[in-house]
């Protein structure tokens, strides 16, 4: 398998967590006799700061002829005095749109090595496994209008979504959960809102190309609950943009750390990667940040992109190996009565390696 990954770390903890899954990726691929190239760009706050742009042309030209593009994070409190377009943040969304991927996979499941982290009951997050399909295109996030009139002291934005925008999201839920558990659980406010309405409406007709998968209607504040009393009731939740991006963050609850949770964004002409978590700037460079969710992240690269099944269930099966041998960082060690040895990134990175070599030589 040849693929071409662009690495575009980003700012703050980016970097650190992204040489750690690149190095977890070329472990894999001298293993299985695979050609991985990296290409280095730069994108948010750093390229703010270099290049004048928070996307830079030739970062762009790169994600477009690439086969895959892994992000770190971006952001930082320097620039939250810029306008929103100018901020590392725009460059992102002007990624996201400009790769065309609308459906955005975070998969939340939960890890019993970790349940002493999460604020729920053992009981309650064991044999959790959800996978968000949040729409990423559309909602408040990209509709016009969209101002802040500071002589008026008013601002607006407008949650706006077509019937197809919705369709073709929720056909990847449904084909996704024709390959779990058979369920999707679909996410809106159609009590109250018109866009939600028509979300429900157009989800509903999906699901009838899809008769072996059930499909249930929760409002999101509802939802917002149950994710927390009982998370095992859901397989795939299918969410517009706000709600998703909101829903998804809750569940780190479910793993124990934000810095568990990878994510893919598909169904464009190039797929996006990265971690759900953010930079993190007050922790940069000392070596405190979870890799465990960008190496995750580098799994989902193998499935959706490369189309490596077994590489990328090697990877997820030795993130959980490390774990149950008592390995942490500090994010996973903040309640610790066993006293885990408590390692920094670089070395949760070597461990995670040491491991798949060790799968991958023994498969």
């Amino acid at each position: 398998m040849h693929l071409r990954i662009l690495i575009t770390a980003g700012d703050g903890i980016g970097p650190e967590v992204t040489n750690e899954a690149v190095a977890v990726l070329r472990e894999v691929a001298s293993l299985g006799g695979h050609t991985f190239n990296f290409e280095a760009k730069r994108i948010g706050g750093v390229a703010i700061v270099r290049d004048g742009s928070p996307l830079p042309a030739d970062t762009l030209a790169a994600a477009l002829n690439s086969d895959a593009v892994l992000l770190g994070a971006v952001g930082g409190n320097e620039f939250n005095s810029l306008p929103p377009d100018k901020r590392p943040e725009a460059g992102l969304l002007q990624l996201r749109a400009a790769l065309g991927g609308f459906a955005n996979l975070r998969p939340a499941f939960a890890f019993s090595e970790l349940a002493v982290n999460s604020p729920l009951r053992p009981e309650i997050i064991d044999g959790a496994d959800i996978l968000f399909v949040r729409e990423l295109l559309g909602g408040l996030y990209f509709g016009q209008p969209r101002e802040w009139n500071k002589t008026t002291n008013e601002a607006w934005n407008t949650m706006r979504y077509t019937r197809d925008e919705v369709a073709r999201v929720a056909r990847i839920a449904f084909q996704l959960a024709s390959k779990r558990r058979n369920k999707v659980t679909s996410v809106d406010k159609a009590n109250v809102l018109e866009v939600s309405q028509l979300w429900r409406a157009t989800v509903t007709e999906v699901a009838a190309e899809f008769p072996g998968v059930a499909l249930e209607h929760q409002y999101v504040d509802a939802m917002s609950m149950h994710l927390m009393n009982q998370p095992r009731n859901y397989d795939v939740v299918l969410t517009e943009n706000l709600f998703g991006d909101i829903l998804s963050d809750e569940s780190a609850v479910i793993t124990g750390s934000l810095g568990m949770l990878p994510s893919a964004t598909i169904g464009g002409k190039v797929n996006l990667y990265e971690p759900v978590h953010g930079s993190a700037p007050d922790i940069a460079g000392k070596g405190l940040a979870n890799p465990l969710g960008a190496i995750l992240t580098g799994a989902l690269i193998l499935r959706h992109s490369g189309g490596l099944e077994t590489e990328a269930a090697v990877i997820e099966a030795s993130v959980r190996k490390v774990l149950a041998q008592g390995f942490r960082t500090p994010d996973l060690a903040r309640s610790n009565p066993q006293g885990f040895p408590v390692l920094s990134t670089t070395e949760m990175g070597a461990k995670v390696r040491e491991t798949v070599k060790t799968m991958l030589v023994n498969a």
